[in-house]
């Protein structure tokens, strides 16, 4: 039967702001593909990102170029061969996922062969912004389980002390966004250490990272732009312990699970990631979520609001999807 694709530009806000070592936004702009196969549709969304050589125009040209093959019934092991890792095979490989569950009445998860997702908790991340306000925002997030504190290079020690003396009981996991130089990465490794940080994520940048091999990592460190697909994981073996698991990376559900497959037998341990987006680019990474040691699936609690059916956070937690939503 013949499909119908459509292709939609959404943009939403943030609530407040949202700064990492690359910048500030105020709204997240996203890409929706939506798949029609007889009165059945499936969705999926990603998020174009700078950091990759992405935006809004490039991701969306990349979809129209396949739209005909998808009307014609492409499956998602060939969408591999016809599209880049990256966010475009990410919106459709995860809208075929859930046409797939949604015409043949198997949630997605059943699908994949995977354990049924459960509530999980999710890290709730704190901006980068000088200690005195990320103290504050820390302090106003105190009661949460798990906060992600967005780093920036210089000045990363008040930044850490500040928001551990905010959140005394909270558990800390960091994220450089490749922000720390190869003269500093040392003292501030042991300084995460000394405030009980769980583990930093990409302290220097990608294929800038060899030193990490030759470093006491006082705590364990967390590939993340410097890992995009299985193939990334071998070279990485000596200089990180955890790899960042992200759909808008990977190309979609399908070859995350491939990577995180390939990433267990390998030892490493994962977090699995997101961008700024709603519960739609949410729901298919919850699928990975069984095993991993930590889920950073906050994506809707930094929006001013969430898309309709959107997941539930339950505290410290967020649920899996329902099926109204995805899959």
């Amino acid at each position: 039967m013949k499909r119908q694709t459509d292709i939609f530009v959404e943009s939403w806000p943030i609530a407040g702001s949202f700064t990492i070592s690359r910048g500030s936004r105020t709204e997240a702009n996203v890409i929706r593909v939506a798949i029609t196969q007889g009165r059945v549709t499936g969705q999926g969304e990603c998020v174009p990102y700078a950091r990759y050589g992405e935006d809004i125009g490039s991701v969306k040209a990349q979809i129209a170029a396949v739209v005909p093959a998808l009307n014609e019934g492409v499956d998602r092991e060939a969408l591999r061969s016809a599209l880049p890792p990256g966010a475009a095979r990410n919106a459709v490989d995860c809208a075929l996922w859930d046409l797939e569950a949604k015409l043949s009445g198997q949630p997605a998860w059943q699908l994949a062969g995977l354990p049924a997702p459960r509530p999980v908790t999710t890290a709730y991340t704190i901006s980068l912004a000088d200690p005195a306000t990320m103290a504050e925002q820390a302090g106003r997030a105190a009661s949460r389980e798990l906060l992600k504190v967005k780093l920036g290079g210089d000045g990363d020690r008040e930044r850490m002390a500040a928001v551990r003396a905010a959140a005394p009981e909270a558990r800390i996991i960091l994220d450089a966004n490749e922000a720390w130089r190869p003269d500093i990465v040392q003292s501030l490794l042991d300084a995460a250490r000394d405030i009980g940080a769980e583990m930093v994520e990409q302290p220097l940048p990608a294929g800038e990272d060899a030193l990490l091999s030759s470093l006491h990592r006082s705590v364990p460190v967390c590939a993340d732009e410097s890992v995009h697909v299985g193939g990334d994981l071998a070279s990485l073996k000596d200089r990180y312990d955890c790899v960042n698991i992200k759909l808008d990376k990977t190309g979609g559900l399908t070859e995350a699970l491939l990577v995180r497959q390939q990433a267990l037998d390998a030892g490493f341990s994962m977090m699995i990631g997101c961008m700024v987006g709603t519960s739609l680019a949410m729901a298919p990474a919850m699928l990975l979520t069984p095993g991993a040691q930590f889920a950073d699936l906050d994506g809707p609690l930094l929006l001013a609001r969430d898309r309709e059916n959107g997941l539930d956070y339950p505290g410290s937690m967020v649920a899996p999807p329902k099926s109204a939503l995805w899959g």
